[in-house]
């Protein structure tokens, strides 16, 4: 009998176009095919053809970051802004800081006062006067 392998979560599964990619990376090797092959064939009369290859992935690395690299879910677009916020943005530390209910009770003028009056015993108003 055939056994097929069913994933849990199928929301990680990516619906592919061609060549078995998705439209992202589609779009981002395309764009790095129309950077890096004019670059090539334009320079390599230039600097040579190492050093026009060279240019060619220095110039098309970040179309294939954008197009493969995924962290948490995220891609490399959203985890560099990301990265950004945390860096730069935002504070590096974010102390708690409470204010202290308590210690402004006790300093309060009115709080003192019905204290002193509770510690006081009434007069009179107990049960033993009664039989």
């Amino acid at each position: 009998m055939a056994y097929v392998n069913v994933p849990n979560d199928l929301s990680k599964i990516k619906s592919k176009l061609a060549f078995n990619l998705t439209k992202r990376q589609l779009i981002c090797f395309g764009a790095a095919a129309v950077i890096g092959i004019p670059t090539y064939l334009f320079t390599r009369t230039a600097i040579g053809n190492m050093g026009a290859m060279l240019l060619m992935i220095i110039l098309m690395l970040p179309c294939f970051l954008f197009a493969m690299y995924e962290r948490d879910g995220l891609p490399f677009e959203k985890v560099i802004r990301n990265i950004a916020r945390a860096t730069f943005l935002w504070p590096r530390t974010r102390p708690y800081k409470t204010e202290n209910f308590y210690a402004y009770l006790n300093n309060a003028k009115e709080v003192q006062r019905i204290a002193k009056s509770k510690n006081k015993a009434p007069t009179g108003s107990g049960k033993k006067g009664r039989r």
